[in-house]
């Protein structure tokens, strides 16, 4: 029973991980606010880039946040509360997984999702807030000097698992499954964002402020 218990617990959360990482708050957000699929114009991407596209930047910020906290959300739960449910190491690499990926792949909208940018980063900000800071001003930095979104996101994506690699050397304890998870989330981020490196290789990818229909990078 106690072994059935140790492996019910870590599934429950990863499954309720998942599922709250498949609400996909781009087309919840345009619905409720009366605006046009997002699936449906622009890059068909369910993300808040391709919202903003829509014109309502509002609705566009809200879906930014929404998506963040889905992330954000399970996985703060189980750093620290977890161990009082017997959710042990790895836990948290495995709830933070299932939320990225639900994202991606939400079981909710046909496995059709966003490319994950803003739930990463809500899952960084859970694990550690010093790491989803460091995260970010990179992010901030690599799009304030290039002008490219989508730059600064595949940045982000790589320096995130050395800055936890970096972080444990310096500052928190490190569990190597969470590690493997910041490196297991970058690389589905890049692979996600192959469109937007060959426009940017072909010197063809918008800058922000100046986007065309079609390319994202939420």
């Amino acid at each position: 029973m106690t072994m059935s218990l140790d492996l019910l617990h870590p599934l429950l959360a990863t499954v309720l991980a998942y599922l709250m990482g498949s609400v996909s708050f781009a087309v919840v957000v345009s619905r409720v606010m009366g605006l046009s699929d997002p699936r449906s114009y622009g890059s068909h991407n369910p993300g808040a880039t391709n919202v903003l596209r829509s014109g309502n930047k509002a609705a566009a910020l809200l879906t930014l946040l929404l998506d963040g906290v889905k992330g954000w959300l399970p996985v703060y739960a189980v750093v620290h509360f977890g161990a009082a449910y017997g959710l042990a190491e790895g836990s948290v690499a495995l709830v933070a997984l299932a939320a990225f990926a639900g994202h991606v792949w939400p079981v909710f909208f046909r496995f059709q999702g966003g490319k994950g940018v803003a739930t990463a980063a809500g899952v960084l900000f859970g694990i550690e807030p010093l790491l989803g800071l460091a995260t970010m001003c990179t992010w901030l930095i690599v799009a304030f000097f290039s002008r490219y979104s989508s730059l600064a996101a595949l940045a982000s994506a790589v320096f995130a698992p050395a800055y936890y690699f970096l972080g444990h050397r310096l500052v928190w304890y490190a569990d190597d499954f969470v590690l493997l998870a910041t490196v297991v989330m970058s690389a589905i981020l890049v692979w996600r964002h192959q469109g937007n490196i060959a426009k940017l290789l072909r010197g063809e990818e918008s800058r922000i402020g100046g986007q065309k229909l079609g390319s994202d990078s939420n």
